[in-house]
């Protein structure tokens, strides 16, 4: 990740690095995905929905222009609790920030460093990166519409 996290991932690297055991971890995920505020209705649309995810998940973006660059908002939901929970994981990485810095972050080593790709099936590690190439697209959509 760059220098600049948020606040919200700082806390979720900090709880993960607490917890030892995966058991506890996954329990931590789904958490975060309780957490998550609820996707409204009109925007579960086909054009938020994201491709690659064997679960259904939707991310609706948001590119608010403050001094003269984008600044890219995400919210986002899934029918299934663990990808919920990284829906969220994503959320507090990457939703709030410059677009440029969405596009050059790599929210990959994230999921590494916090042991999920250890850990999840092929589908759901899939799925992460399915959402991590949606967020980076919206953001390059972001610039090159601020050009």
């Amino acid at each position: 990740m760059t220098k600049s996290l948020s606040k919200p991932i700082d806390d979720i690297i900090e709880n993960f690095a607490l917890l030892d055991e995966w058991d506890d971890r996954y329990r931590y995920v789904i958490e975060l995905g309780r957490k998550l505020a609820p996707l409204p209705d009109g925007q579960r649309t086909n054009a938020n929905k994201v491709p690659g995810c064997v679960s259904q998940v939707w991310l609706a973006t948001t590119i608010e222009q403050r001094g003269g660059r984008p600044l890219v908002s995400f919210s986002g939901d899934s029918d299934a609790h663990i990808v919920r929970g990284l829906v969220a994981i994503l959320i507090a990485a990457l939703s709030g920030r410059p677009a440029a810095e969405i596009v050059s972050d790599d929210p990959l080593a994230l999921f590494d460093r916090l042991g999920l790709g250890q850990h999840l099936t092929p589908q759901r590690s899939n799925g992460f990166r399915s959402m991590v190439t949606r967020m980076r697209a919206d953001a390059t959509a972001a610039l090159a519409e601020a050009v």
